[in-house]
């Protein structure tokens, strides 16, 4: 198996779970599946890469049925594992930062159900034909190809034109110099009226169990936290899952990760990560 094949299934796999941890260990299996085979089986397959995708993908499928009854029991809002610029230390194992792996469409993805899911992904992400869609999916392609089309309509219903990276990040900068200034008024015209805010610290760590909604509520709760926070807090800016975010750090630590969905002149999103589970790639 070459570096670049197992690139690619953690991308697939990533995509498909909104967890590196998870991508990695369903790889990891992948591998150990295929190195399971005898010499012979492992000849008669003539697109190994081919193998390993349908191993992955059905992987995956029964991951994302059971992360549903997980989630049940999880404390507060789950959120995608936020990634940095550099997703890892192994060149082989770097995750590839495009459009299909901002936090906005991530979030979008884990509204769908698993088949939708690996469907969408694997035509429209990776140009996979419907025909080997079915076989991992275990459909027929007129069947995956429906599937593929309600996850694009999910898409499009959530999705708003993005603004110029450069834009995003002189907003995200201004949001920071907000912030920390706990200056309501500026952080209200820059948040979308009708905002959200949503945070994860998965029972870890302290934060709003559940969204907060509207620009000026997120301005009023965000001052607050920058009050009671105080000066052992510190913000940076950074790329997170290929789009400019924030990182928060206390003591030198890394705490928070802030992701941000902006369309126009305004943020829209604001997704806080504070699950140190998730973060063990910022530290």
């Amino acid at each position: 198996m070459t570096a670049s094949e197992r690139r690619q299934l953690i991308n697939f796999t990533y995509r498909l779970l909104g967890s590196l941890t998870d991508a990695e260990d369903v790889v990891q299996e992948t591998y150990a599946r295929w190195y399971a085979l005898s010499a012979a089986d492992q000849q008669a397959i003539e697109r190994p890469g081919a193998w390993l995708t349908t191993v992955a993908g059905r992987l995956c499928l029964n991951l994302l049925g059971s992360a549903r009854a997980r989630r049940e029991t999880y404390v507060g809002e789950w959120i995608p594992e936020p990634l940095p610029a550099e997703s890892s230390t192994d060149p082989a194992d770097r995750i590839t930062l495009d459009e299909s792996v901002t936090m906005a469409f991530l979030v979008v993805l884990d509204t769908m159900t698993p088949a939708e899911r690996v469907a969408f992904v694997l035509h429209d992400v990776f140009r996979y034909p419907f025909g080997e869609v079915a076989a991992i999916v275990g459909r027929t392609p007129a069947a995956c190809r429906q599937l593929a089309s309600s996850a694009r309509r999910r898409i499009r219903a959530t999705q708003a034109p993005a603004a110029p990276t450069i834009e995003q990040a002189a907003i995200v900068r201004r949001f920071k110099s907000a912030w920390q200034a706990r200056d309501i008024e500026a952080l209200i015209g820059l948040l979308d009226p009708d905002a959200t805010a949503t945070a994860d610290g998965g029972g870890q760590a302290i934060t709003h169990l559940h969204p907060i909604i509207g620009g000026e509520q997120i301005a009023r709760s965000y001052a607050e936290i920058a009050r009671v926070s105080g000066t052992r807090t510190t913000f940076r800016e950074c790329t997170v899952n290929g789009r400019p975010g924030l990182v928060a750090e206390q003591d030198g630590t890394v705490a928070t990760v802030f992701a941000f969905d902006i369309a126009g002149d305004r943020i829209r999103h604001i997704w806080a990560v504070r699950n140190p589970e998730k973060l063990r790639l910022w530290r």
